[in-house]
């Protein structure tokens, strides 16, 4: 499989209190350049004391959270894991090795089988509620990485797919757009010219999406979640200007955008300081971002240093 490039947009599952016994069960299944990075607690957060991992799958990072209830998964976001046999000659009996691990206790949503897009597909939500879609590609050049997050525009976005990627597209450096496959006529109830299935590139990270009027129930939340690594306040400054739509929405540098996608515009200083700092300064720290919506460097530094 192919290594991803370093990733600077990172997915949140947010777990009631399964997050460590679901990142095990997931590197177990994926194996292969898979693995825990870490694990951290935040004590007296508003969901009590919160549990943070860190994980890679096919040397693609994940973070997850145990902080209670709050949240359900559903097949809005999902994320696709490509079985490609010009790299892996045993691409195919390995998509049906991960197949049966990930769908053991799941949902089916759509049978392993061939479709008239790939010789074998399916689609699956895992017994923690996550949806995979496993599918054989055969790049033709055009190669994309082990795994990428696929939106599902639905509900009240649907029709919104195409838009919504040239939104991304103009709002991340480094991005752009990939293959575009429209619905053709007579595919009722999804519209003639939305999108059937797209691809693009955000900060050289691949993503997928699709419109779907088929299902009406499942909508963006913050179940998952986008987190953006900024290294200072000016890429804060630019990504919440941009992103931030709903002001219920703001809090802790969570935010929404107009689609509904949750993003987390997240200072990268703020990892360090909770990591290297002593239990007060953690704990200063913790109570200072709390009281945020956008995140603010400076009076995180000053929380630390206890000014």
């Amino acid at each position: 499989m192919k290594k991803q490039p370093m990733q600077k947009i990172v997915p949140h599952l947010w777990f009631d209190k399964e997050a460590k016994e679901a990142a095990k069960f997931y590197v177990s299944a994926f194996g292969k350049n898979s693995k825990i990075n870490f694990v951290n607690k935040i004590n007296d957060t508003p969901s009590g004391d919160a549990e943070i991992v860190s994980f890679t799958l096919l040397d693609y990072n994940f973070l997850s959270i145990r902080a209670g209830p709050m949240f359900k998964f559903n097949p809005s976001i999902s994320f696709f894991v490509n079985f490609d046999p010009t790299r892996d000659k045993n691409a195919k009996e390995n998509l049906k090795k991960l197949w049966k691990k990930l769908s053991f206790k799941g949902n089916t949503l759509m049978p392993l089988k061939k479709y008239p897009f790939s010789e074998l597909y399916g689609w699956t939500k895992d017994k923690y509620g996550v949806s995979w879609q496993l599918i054989l590609t055969n790049s033709k050049g055009n190669s994309r990485p082990n795994i990428a997050p696929s939106f599902m525009f639905a509900g009240k976005v649907c029709g919104k797919a195409k838009e919504a990627r040239d939104f991304y597209v103009s709002v991340f450096d480094n991005s752009k757009k990939g293959i575009l496959e429209r619905y053709p006529s007579g595919q009722e109830p999804d519209k003639e010219d939305t999108v059937m299935y797209e691809d693009f590139s955000l900060l050289g990270q691949w993503f997928g999406a699709m419109d779907s009027a088929r299902v009406k129930d499942f909508v963006f939340n913050e179940a998952i979640s986008l987190v953006i690594s900024c290294d200072n306040q000016k890429e804060i400054d630019y990504y919440w200007s941009k992103l931030s739509s709903d002001p219920k929405a703001e809090q802790c540098g969570w935010c929404k955008d107009k689609y509904g996608v949750s993003w987390q515009v997240f200072p990268t200083i703020l990892g360090e300081l909770m990591t290297r700092g002593t239990k007060e300064q953690t704990a200063r720290v913790t109570k200072a971002f709390l009281q945020m919506k956008k995140f603010d460097i400076k009076l995180l530094k000053k929380a630390y240093d206890g000014k």
